[in-house]
């Protein structure tokens, strides 16, 4: 066995959910890439692996499973189980998908026939079924990530940052911020609601300004309830971070919401970044509110 250890990432997810996306971000980032690979070959692949690509991604979606079910279904899992616990593969699986509406609406803009199209289903029969056909796959994701509201860049770079920010057998904390007004985010595994704090919208002279920037920050500086809020999520997450680790997950996704996602949630979450990021551990911050906020204008 050569000295480095082989990097696996398994891609897979809903047709139309941006897994090509995905798999050609990770091709530019050095990573040796099969697309519809059969689950047949998964097992072989990793063993080659070993000898030939350090660095290897995968898709496997419907296309793979469309003829025999659940057989290949079970096969992933138990291959990836496997893949799991040898201390020469770091694996990742990451499951894409999207709002079923929004599938609709990119399969009628691309006018392409959904896999499941062949069987005689219509479009919408065809996303409902699919979602049933991935569920043992989507159950031992170590990331979902919800691109309905993703531009084709905003996915690209999440998935970069998420590959170059994986440190070896360390757990990346995402902390994101966003608005309720946008909808709530979909692909977090813990939601934190601050819509209870003061809001620093209801002071004309600071509006215009972002939980990032300096007024802001001095504002709920002096209220004690948003620190002692901060510190019990904080608190919360710490507490649960060797056990999330313990259960090989590679990713947590910590949503921290308020009414416009502009000024209470961007600062909570940039704060529990700092924070996290200051005691050594990998933590990214993402606000998408205010990003939507920036490309719109």
């Amino acid at each position: 066995m050569k000295d480095h250890l082989v990097q696996l990432f398994v891609i897979s997810g809903r047709s139309g959910s941006g897994k090509s996306l995905a798999l050609k971000v990770l091709e530019d980032l050095g990573f040796y890439c099969i697309d519809n690979l059969p689950a047949a070959f998964l097992g072989n692949l990793i063993k080659l692996a070993k000898e030939h690509y350090p660095k290897i991604a995968v898709s496997i979606d419907i296309r793979t499973i469309l003829y025999s079910g659940d057989r290949d279904q079970a096969m992933i899992s138990e291959t990836y189980v496997q893949a799991r616990h040898d201390p020469d593969i770091r694996s990742t699986i990451i499951y894409l998908d999207a709002d079923d509406q929004v599938l609709v609406k990119r399969y009628a803009n691309t006018r392409r026939l959904h896999p499941l199209s062949l069987k005689s289903m219509s479009l919408d029969e065809a996303i409902s079924k699919e979602s049933e056909m991935l569920m043992r796959i989507s159950s031992v994701a170590d990331l979902r990530i919800d691109t309905s509201e993703l531009s084709v860049h905003d996915l690209a770079n999440q998935i970069t940052t998420l590959v170059q920010g994986r440190p070896e057998r360390r757990l990346v904390m995402i902390f994101e911020s966003f608005g309720f007004k946008d909808g709530i985010a979909k692909d977090a595994d813990f939601v934190f609601d601050s819509r209870f704090l003061p809001n620093p919208f209801w002071k004309k002279e600071l509006r215009s300004y972002t939980g990032l920037d300096r007024p802001i920050i001095d504002f709920f500086s002096t209220y004690p309830e948003v620190k002692a809020y901060i510190d019990e999520i904080d608190n919360l997450l710490s507490n649960c971070l060797e056990k999330i680790e313990r259960s090989n997950r590679s990713y947590l996704t910590v949503a921290i919401g308020c009414t416009g996602g502009f000024h209470r949630s961007v600062f909570i979450a940039q704060t529990l970044a700092d924070r996290f990021t200051s005691r050594g551990i990998t933590a990214h911050v993402r606000h998408r509110s205010l990003a939507a906020k920036k490309l719109s204008s």
